[in-house]
């Protein structure tokens, strides 16, 4: 039977054929559609709530020598190893003991392009560091007890630092970043810090001017957010967290020159890399790179610390305690 003479019911069974055809190609149309609308990213929008928490080591241990990547066997090693020794343990004989493993988010995973260690430069891994600084970490670390100026600015509570505020701790790894005309704010979890960067075009401050955490620029270089930052005082360290290991309590001096860069490379990553150049302490510049992880699910509650707190009291009057036995 020709077309011309087919019956109603076959036309309209063709009719609902084409359709469906249609629907579906329409419906696999606007799925594409939406899924390229969630993978897509303004790459100079840094706004949003990011983590970097890693198990990946500061420095590269010194057993791996100029090892810069693991291989994906041995990051699933690095990663059971890690999750084997999350778990909670009695305190060790005269040990007040810590907090419990339910308070430390210290991270599960190594980064995600498999390197040793987050300095990446010098080629080794392994900050260039001076006899001098060291020197005056350890001096510090044995006066800690006799005054406020030996201990850690972020046990008083001051702040964390620039760049040491960026670097991943035990917990509280998250960073909200807003940008507004003339700056970009970044909200620091840890001691709820807020850092403003100007964005404006205008200099540094005048020499003479010394900061705890030095005097910021931002500006943008095609797709990368830089922060310049000079000015610095003589009264932070480097390095604040016990997960960055020998180089906690490094001292800065007032030559201290810091270069961050955020770069966000997809719609979860922002790319972090920070220059740091200190000929005080340090023999060269040395590079750390840390990806950032967008965690719109995150939740930051305000970390409530303050200068004067019973720790830095409790540490001092330990100390007294210990010369009154002597």
């Amino acid at each position: 039977m020709s077309e011309a003479n087919a019956s109603p019911t076959g036309r309209s069974h063709q009719v609902m054929k084409i359709a469906q055809r249609v629907g579906f190609t329409f419906a696999i149309f606007a799925l594409a559609c939406v899924s390229l609308r969630a993978q897509s990213f303004d790459p100079k929008d840094l706004q949003g709530t990011w983590t970097n928490a890693t198990i990946t080591p500061f420095e590269r241990p010194v057993e791996l020598g100029d090892k810069e990547f693991l291989t994906e066997q041995e990051a699933k090693e690095l990663e059971k190893k890690a999750a084997a020794t999350n778990v909670d343990k009695a305190p060790e004989a005269g040990d007040v003991g810590n907090y419990n493993r339910f308070w430390f988010d210290s991270g599960t995973k190594g980064v995600k392009t498999r390197r040793t260690s987050l300095v990446v430069e010098p080629k080794n891994g392994r900050v260039p560091l001076k006899p001098e600084a060291e020197a005056k970490r350890d001096y510090n670390a044995a006066h800690n007890s006799e005054g406020p100026e030996y201990m850690s600015v972020w046990d008083r509570c001051i702040t964390r630092g620039v760049p040491a505020g960026m670097f991943p701790a035990g917990y509280n790894n998250a960073y909200q970043i807003t940008q507004i005309p003339g700056a970009v704010v970044i909200l620091y979890e840890m001691i709820h810090e807020a850092r403003i960067i100007p964005t404006d075009g205008k200099p540094h401050l005048p020499a003479s001017v010394k900061l705890w955490n030095g005097d910021s620029r931002g500006r943008w270089e095609g797709n990368s957010f830089v922060v310049d930052t000079t000015n610095y005082n003589d009264k932070g360290w480097i390095a604040t967290s016990a997960s960055t290991g020998r180089i906690k309590g490094i001292p800065q001096s007032e030559k201290l020159h810091v270069v961050e860069r955020f770069t966000r490379v997809d719609r979860d990553t922002i790319n972090y890399e920070v220059t740091i150049e200190d000929p005080t302490y340090f023999t060269q510049p040395w590079k750390v790179a840390i990806p950032l992880s967008r965690d719109p699910e995150y939740k930051i509650f305000e970390y409530a610390c303050q200068e004067g707190n019973y720790a830095v009291q409790n540490i001092l009057r330990g100390g007294r305690v210990t010369e009154k036995g002597q």
